[in-house]
């Protein structure tokens, strides 16, 4: 595909393929308000109807317990803490009916990387949800739970992966990316999986036909040319798969984390960075057709102005989250709201499934 050379002279929309120089040229030195129309109209383009998505959902993390030991997280705790916990069979019922009877349809399924479980604990917990709960799409466990899933258990990652959809998984979330550098990684998440393998993850999760969803965490030590950096080895793997539905960033939440306990990290991203690099998002990521707005740690009001800077979903109602929730991000928001917010910005509001398929329009 053509490229387009960067001019520090124009900021017009790119009408081919941004090139790394290009992005990084946009980053640095293009007018917020520039930037954010470029991706508006970009956005127009894409999704030409004017509706804005959400999804009614909840997250269950089923166990806090990881020996992962990640700089930037504040919501793991080590086996034989005390307010460390595996929840039962019970208990994820219990949390599925409270989704169920407030119209949800997706649970977002993960949890911290237990070192004592295995194949066959992911195989019983799926099978018992599909059998029990077939309404609900399961959305479920990181690249860095698969990993550990397949080293434990001896398997491929797609032996993983093939055995959970057997049982009712039907996509991977993107968690586990936050910036694909390992330079970065090597500082923040030092026990992680390395980059590379988290993309070999998700292109096993795209050959047995399984979707998933790409993050990006921004906000600790990376640097401009590793966040573009980032964007372009998913772009990669999305031309050559196809598999990423959606591309969902947040920023770095420092409260009660190491990286910030340490000084590592001295200041939290402001809402401008965000918006910046939400609309260079959604032009680099020319091939992902849907962009989510984080409200969960922008708050409502930056969460809808991200709609105007290349968003077209607003995420999920999020009946429960408690992994940034820990790191210091108290935000919450329920439909009604969502309806509010897009329609306040001349969007039409609909429900829609994991699938991004409309299931009802607010008009």
């Amino acid at each position: 595909m053509e490229t387009l050379a960067p001019s520090r002279s124009s900021f017009s929309p790119p009408s081919k393929r941004l090139t790394k120089a290009h992005a990084l040229d946009l980053l640095r030195n293009a007018p917020l308000k520039e930037l954010g129309q470029m991706a508006l109209e970009r956005k127009r383009q894409l999704h030409p109807n004017r509706i804005t998505t959400f999804i009614v959902d909840r997250n269950i993390n089923y166990t806090n317990i990881c020996w992962v030991d990640c700089h930037f997280c504040a919501f793991y705790r080590k086996p034989g803490d005390p307010d460390a916990y595996l929840l039962s069979f019970e208990e994820i019922d219990e949390k599925i009916e409270e989704l169920l009877a407030i119209g949800g349809t997706q649970i977002l399924f993960q949890g911290g990387v237990h070192p004592k479980l295995g194949i066959e604990y992911y195989e019983a917990l799926i099978e018992h949800i599909h059998t029990k709960y077939p309404q609900i799409t399961i959305h479920g466990f990181s690249a860095v739970e698969i990993a550990y899933i397949a080293k434990k258990s001896n398997l491929s990652y797609t032996q993983v992966l093939r055995r959970l959809q057997a049982k009712g998984l039907s996509s991977i979330p993107g968690a586990g990316a936050e910036i694909l550098s390992d330079r970065v990684r090597a500082i923040i998440s030092p026990n992680k999986l390395t980059s590379d393998q988290w993309l070999q993850i998700h292109e096993a999760a795209h050959e047995i036909g399984m979707k998933s969803t790409a993050t990006m965490m921004y906000g600790s030590v990376e640097r401009d040319e590793e966040i573009i950096e980032h964007w372009d080895r998913i772009r990669d793997l999305q031309d050559r798969t196809g598999g990423f539905r959606a591309f969902i960033m947040w920023s770095f939440q420092p409260r009660n984390t190491r990286l910030w306990r340490e000084g590592v990290v001295k200041f939290k991203s402001s809402p401008n960075r965000y918006l910046r690099l939400l609309a260079l998002s959604r032009l680099f990521l020319d091939n992902i057709p849907n962009i989510q707005s984080s409200w969960v740690t922008q708050g409502s009001h930056v969460g809808q102005l991200a709609l105007l800077f290349g968003a077209n979903d607003l995420g999920s109602t999020m009946m429960e989250e408690n992994v940034v929730r820990a790191a210091g991000a108290q935000h919450r928001m329920n439909q009604a709201e969502m309806i509010r917010l897009i329609k306040d910005v001349g969007e039409i509001p609909a429900k829609r499934n994991t699938a991004y398929e409309i299931l009802e329009v607010y008009q």
